[in-house]
């Protein structure tokens, strides 16, 4: 197989083509279509952990994975959070979280663009590594809502996981930008 088309990128792939069957989870009756859309976001995350850890281990790091990785993640958080509030899944206040994370997120994708253009690289930082588990499970929760089981309140623990990585958003967003900066003079 070639480099580009190798299993990491194969699974990275899968993660952007699974979008259009989320999204489409949302016009099936609940709890059906709840327990779809989890099932597949949770397929999702889990090809996030393989596609890099495959990738570091065996030695099959790519231009194309780096760029398609970030992308795919991106592309898997701001459809679920469309489909959340379009949904009214996520209402009123707690919308301003979901703003947040989107606007952390084109900032960091604007400021990495600019960056590359300067040979500059932006590591991940292990706060925002959290802040990215957060907002999974976050979406995941949000995703399952109503849905669950009496016993679980799957939508509050998404309100609450939402609002912390919100919080971790806007931090490392902050840190990425201020450390962009630096090489914007």
């Amino acid at each position: 197989m070639s480099k580009t088309l190798n299993l990491p990128n194969l699974l990275t792939l899968s993660r952007i083509f699974v979008i259009p069957a989320i999204i489409a989870t949302f016009y099936i009756e609940e709890p059906l279509g709840n327990w779809v859309a989890v099932v597949l976001y949770f397929f999702a995350g889990i090809t996030d952990f393989f596609d890099g850890y495959l990738a570091r281990s065996q030695g099959l790091t790519s231009k194309l994975g780096a760029f398609l990785d970030p992308v795919a993640d991106k592309l898997m958080v701001a459809s679920a959070i469309i489909m959340l509030v379009a949904f009214n899944r996520v209402e009123g206040f707690h919308i301003l979280a979901m703003v947040i994370i989107m606007c952390r997120e084109i900032l960091v994708s604007g400021l990495r663009e600019f960056l590359a253009d300067l040979d500059v690289s932006v590591p991940v930082t292990q706060l925002a590594k959290w802040k990215t588990a957060l907002q999974l499970l976050a979406i995941g929760a949000l995703l399952l809502g109503n849905a669950a089981p009496e016993w679980l309140p799957a939508h509050n623990i998404g309100l609450v996981c939402l609002w912390v990585a919100a919080t971790l958003t806007a931090v490392t967003g902050y840190d990425y930008l201020k450390a962009g900066l630096k090489h914007m003079n």
